[in-house]
């Protein structure tokens, strides 16, 4: 018998060669093992047979159509994004559960999305071979009165849940974001803020109970999960420690009448630059029953020679919650200097409000916030945010803004959000988010691009949104430098800023970079939990919390 023997450098050559038919061999047998064991074990689960199907496969016609219909970045839906193995749309518990079973038994990552809002795509996009689970069709609200609470299934989008109690009360609302495409499941695993904030706190504040699939395929409620994982969820993330199936809302009371606006200013005019000098230093104490979001963007437009003309402009959004007589005059106190018009103004009810604020004002039915398609072109974005604790010097202002004028074709926009009022009665220890007393407002930056543009064009508009970010280092809250969960930023805790999603933690010393900033202290107690119910880290992506081991 001859044996052959080859040298170790021809060895190494055959090897590259090999391996990624070696690789290539070995994922296909991982995928097809792992839809005979899905099917399986949905076949023998006990829900009734699904009423349409829920397994969709790279090879389905309708596979792109389901994976695409809940991404509202484009820059993460190139050909070029690697896509799941399997897009999975459960109508079940037990679907979920087969799921996670297969995942575990045949080496398949998962990754869960509701609204598909997640702004580094973390619900749909991955390094790694993976599955995702789109909750669309767990949308279910169910609203009691009596008791002012809801349960309502994470699949649904906020806009689902504002028609289903509006349904059932005119008066009962949910402290919540305005975005009625956004959905249920992530807002509030990150926090979740809106026009109800100032008076009730974050949307995690209101959880009175969950149900939630933990890495053994249990279906765990608050008492069986205990208190360190219902707080864990409620704010820091729940995708990191399990699939959230559906959240006990505490709902509140609120009037029949809200009064809305939504005007603009123009920053030339010193009027504005007064206002938004008040509102700085007044929008965080007035009455709770008012919050103002402002908003600042550029605006073209042509003037009568055919000239392009660049004009900087700020918006004031507003909802009241109480008649116009009562928001005029406190407007007229605490900021004459916007010289709010009554015929600026609208009365309406809560949930129509709803319908004003994402641009629905010509009518339309309250039907349109059962659509889970939003109703602007979806684009590429890269986004930012930061907390500020002392108003921003009002040169420094000037020119942040004046950047805003450097973005080329792009679409810009500073978002300024209040805080103050309830926010300031809440530890910062209650949920995970930690951002309460002592924070004036949040920064929400945001550039958008054509989805034609190609990469280079793209890394220019995300240098310009970064290089706006350290501009404002020295302005805003230290030690750390906070940022907001649902505002995810793969900036962070990256080298250069290049965004490298393929290895963001390597251990918890390397996600402490981002932690800190998401959590502050609250960071250790969600690594403790998460090494409690998730020690093997089977829940996880690019910026979830790691065990310790």
């Amino acid at each position: 018998m001859k044996y052959f023997v080859f040298s170790s450098s021809l060895a190494k050559i055959m090897m590259m060669f090999l391996f990624p038919f070696v690789l290539a061999a070995s994922a296909y047998h991982n995928h097809e093992d792992f839809l005979q064991c899905l099917n399986s074990r949905i076949s023998k689960s006990n829900s009734t047979f699904p009423p349409q199907p829920i397994i969709y496969t790279q090879n389905d016609p309708s596979y792109l159509n389901v994976l695409n219909s809940s991404i509202h970045n484009d820059r993460f839906s190139s050909p070029s994004t690697l896509k799941p193995f399997v897009v999975i749309t459960p109508f079940h518990a037990s679907h979920i559960q087969a799921a996670v079973f297969c995942s575990k038994k045949h080496g398949m990552q998962i990754r869960t999305r509701s609204g598909g809002h997640d702004y580094e795509g973390f619900s749909y996009v991955s390094s790694v071979s993976f599955v995702v689970i789109d909750m669309r069709n767990l949308n279910l609200v169910n609203v009691d009165v009596a008791s002012k609470s809801a349960w309502v299934q994470a699949g649904a989008t906020l806009g689902e849940l504002y028609y289903r109690i509006a349904e059932r009360s005119r008066n009962l609302a949910f402290s919540a974001g305005d975005c009625h495409t956004v959905g249920v499941g992530g807002q509030i695993g990150g926090g979740g803020y809106g026009y109800l904030t100032r008076k009730y706190g974050l949307a995690a504040d209101n959880i009175l109970d969950a149900k939630l699939i933990d890495v053994k395929g249990r279906i765990l409620d608050r008492k069986s999960m205990g208190e360190d994982l219902f707080w864990a969820i409620r704010g820091g993330g729940a995708a990191s420690f399990g699939i959230v199936l559906a959240w006990k809302l505490q709902l509140i009371h609120i009037p029949s009448t809200v009064t809305v606006f939504d005007v603009k200013r123009n920053m030339e005019d010193d009027a504005t630059k007064k206002l938004v000098y008040q509102w700085q230093r007044r929008a965080h104490k007035v009455d709770e029953d008012l919050s103002i979001y402002a908003r600042f963007q550029t605006e073209s437009s042509i003037d009568k020679e055919g000239n392009k003309k660049i004009v900087l402009g700020a918006s004031f959004r507003t909802t009241f919650h109480g008649n116009m007589d009562r928001l005029l005059q406190i407007m007229r106190k605490e900021f004459p200097e916007m010289g709010l018009l009554r015929q600026e103004c609208t009365e309406m009810s809560w949930v129509e409000s709803f319908l004003y604020h994402n641009y629905f004002r010509n009518g339309e039915s309250l039907d349109v916030l059962l659509n889970k398609t939003s109703n602007f072109n979806m684009e590429s974005f890269k986004a930012k945010s930061d907390f500020v604790k002392e108003p921003i010097p009002d040169d420094v202002f000037e020119e942040m803004l004046g950047r805003l004028y450097e973005e080329d074709v792009g679409r810009v926009l500073i978002d300024l959000f209040p805080f103050g009022g309830k926010m300031n009665e809440i530890s910062e220890s209650a949920i995970p988010f930690p951002y309460r007393a002592g924070n004036l407002y949040n920064i929400h930056y945001l550039v958008s691009w054509g989805e034609d543009e190609n990469f280079t064009t793209s890394q220019k508009h995300m240098s310009w949104v970064r290089g706006l970010y350290n501009y404002m280092t020295p302005y805003v809250s230290k030690n750390p430098r906070a940022a907001y969960l649902n505002f995810r930023d793969l900036d962070i805790g990256m080298n250069n800023n290049k965004g490298n999603i393929t290895s963001v933690y390597k251990n918890v010393a390397r996600a402490r970079i981002w932690g800190t900033k998401y959590f502050k202290n609250n960071f250790n107690r969600l690594v403790h939990v998460k090494t409690i119910v998730d020690p093997t880290n089977f829940f996880r992506n690019e910026q979830s919390i790691p065990p310790l081991r």
